[in-house]
């Protein structure tokens, strides 16, 4: 198993403005009895998303034109408080490939990068553009290219940062580290072979 080299991910996107957006707003606490992450997307959000009764408050998320996005637009600090490895995994699960913000939660950026989401730091400026255009046009098509350290959408370009460790492994298919030991099994095993305190 090769993992994928992730240089690019392209979409529409969605905004969920807000800065100190934390992981449990992302996926509130009583959602994460699940014995696997499958299943987690549908609470992204949730408490923010729904009301007492379940029924669909005022949200990007809801909004029909948003539908299907899959690279999602937000603030400074996005992924705050506490490590928990279940947000990105919602985030993934609701069908985000990407994230673009001001900046990151640091344990939140490692989790999301070890799943294989790109997270780009761009200027509020910029985040402000970007979202602009997403407002007036929903169907607008986002690049965010990794390589480059680019997003583009609409005939217009804006520079973005990603931290060079995260952007070489993703770039190079190492974002995984649980994968490139499973890839690597049979040179563990090869080797293994050769030392005499492990033959049998």
């Amino acid at each position: 198993m090769s993992l994928a080299k992730i240089t690019q991910v392209s979409g529409r996107g969605v905004t969920v403005p807000g800065n100190d957006i934390d992981t449990d707003r992302i996926i509130p606490a009583r959602f994460m009895k699940c014995v696997s992450f499958d299943g987690l997307g549908e609470f992204v959000f949730y408490d923010v998303r729904k009301d007492a009764d379940g029924k669909d408050r005022e949200h990007p998320l809801n909004d029909p034109r948003f539908r299907g996005a899959t690279i999602l637009i937000s603030g400074v600090n996005f992924g705050c408080g506490s490590s928990r490895e279940h947000a990105p995994q919602a985030i993934q699960k609701y069908g985000f490939r990407a994230i673009i913000a001001e900046n990151f939660a640091e344990i939140f950026f490692g989790n999301s990068t070890t799943l294989g989401i790109p997270c780009v730091s761009a200027s509020a400026e910029d985040i402000r553009k970007l979202s602009a255009a997403v407002e007036a046009n929903p169907q607008t098509e986002i690049v965010v290219d990794v390589d480059a350290q680019q997003v583009r959408f609409g005939g217009q370009a804006i520079p973005v940062t990603i931290r060079s460790s995260a952007r070489d492994a993703l770039i190079n298919g190492r974002w995984d580290a649980i994968g490139e030991l499973i890839e690597g099994l049979p040179s563990v095993r090869q080797l293994a072979t050769t030392l005499p305190y492990l033959a049998v």
